[in-house]
């Protein structure tokens, strides 16, 4: 029997401002990659040149049958010297909004997806006790352009940003799961809590809005009877993140796969364990779990699932994968979860944070041409949201 979801479920798809307009010049990512010694494979560059080819990513999610798209606003094009709003950026964005509305497409903005401008980041970042003052008055600038949006995210996986931070200053080496990353900068996790609800407070403003942050969940499993250890573990890199959205619109889940914890700390994938590209393990019960997860330690707060997916060349893999994650989360809102929607990462094959080999995308990009081509796992995830049911196998 086919599996059916609920009327008014969101079913789209999502990218980042960074990882498909291209030429972000502005901000602290790109000046990253750019430096004589860096050490990101590949740049982004012109990336999925989507600042351009924004209503075509629009017409192939309306075309699919999606009806929700996440994007992002950036920070660094908005606001690219501190004080000098661009209105011609705030026009572009305002665009993209009235597309996702002319389309029928829900919009679901970002504020702030891992990239800031270079200006905030040379003047302290985060720790800077200016930080969240600067990102209220972005926030603020934004606001004028929201009419019609109802899904707004303030910080994209905030758990993420702060154990990049903590890595980058450790100059640890770690598995590529971001689970097992070292612990996060306390000092940046607690910043960024506090730029977000000076965000939720200046949204607040937007009769009919609703604001949240995003979480990377991280799947965190005893093994070896390490339950405390796990729960030590997963209260810093996820749980205090879900902690600080009690009292939110929303919550964005974004599972991607599991982390074993042992009485040492992160385990690597069990032996013969399927990889994907990024060398996660393939584990499509990471969704339904992750929002069991996250109901139970924010009871009350409605999830919209932000991101899911998985990196592979193998298209009927993607489909694979996604058939077994929307079961398990068909399971857990079976067992309560309010879920409102699920945002497939990601639409495009994109640039993932330092090269383009890890394809999560639902679309192909002609890397020199730009064109776009939908794969079969774009056109089955459509019938599945024109349809609001997972078909039997």
């Amino acid at each position: 029997m086919p599996l059916t979801f609920p009327d008014g479920f969101l079913w789209g798809a999502a990218g980042s401002a960074h990882q498909t307009e291209g030429n972000n010049v502005a901000s602290d990512f790109w000046a990253l990659e750019n430096r004589p010694d860096a050490f990101l494979p590949e740049r982004s560059g012109d990336a999925c040149d989507s600042y351009h080819r924004w209503p075509e990513d629009l017409d192939i999610v309306r075309r699919t049958g999606l009806n929700a798209y996440r994007f992002g606003i950036e920070w660094a094009r908005v606001e690219p010297v501190e004080g000098r709003v661009s209105r011609a950026a705030l026009a572009h964005y305002r665009r993209v909004i009235e597309g996702c509305l002319e389309r029928g497409v829900t919009p679901v903005v970002t504020l702030h997806h891992f990239t800031s401008p270079l200006w905030f980041q040379k003047d302290g970042g985060w720790p800077s006790p200016k930080a969240a003052g600067r990102f209220r008055r972005y926030v603020r600038a934004v606001l004028p352009i929201l009419d019609g949006v109802e899904w707004v995210c303030t910080i994209n996986e905030p758990n993420m940003v702060a154990m990049m931070a903590a890595m980058l200053r450790r100059r640890e080496r770690t598995e590529a799961v971001a689970g097992a990353m070292p612990p996060p900068d306390q000092e940046i996790a607690d910043a960024l809590a506090v730029a977000h609800r000076a965000a939720r407070e200046e949204l607040g403003a937007r009769r009919g809005l609703k604001s949240g942050w995003t979480v990377a969940n991280q799947n965190f499993e005893a093994a070896d009877g390490a339950e405390g250890e796990r729960d030590a573990w997963a209260w810093s890199r996820e749980d205090q993140f879900l902690d600080a959205a009690a009292g939110d619109d929303f919550v964005g889940v974004q599972a991607y796969t599991r982390v074993l914890i042992g009485p040492d700390g992160a385990l690597p994938a069990p032996d013969g364990a399927r990889r994907t590209l990024t060398q996660w393990e393939f584990y499509p019960d990471a969704l339904g779990n992750a929002v069991r997860h996250t109901a139970a330690r924010v009871p009350g707060v409605p999830i919209l699932v932000t991101e899911n997916g998985i990196a592979t060349s193998d298209d009927a893999e993607r489909v694979e994968y996604t058939r077994g994650a929307l079961a398990g989360l068909h399971a857990a809102m079976a067992e309560g979860a309010d879920v409102r929607g699920y945002l497939h990462w990601s639409l495009l094959d994109n640039y993932e944070w330092g090269s383009y080999r890890p394809t999560f995308g639902l679309v192909s990009v002609d890397r020199e041409t730009f064109a776009r081509t939908a794969k079969p796992s774009a056109r089955w995830l459509g019938r599945v949201a024109r349809s609001g049911a997972l078909p039997e196998e």
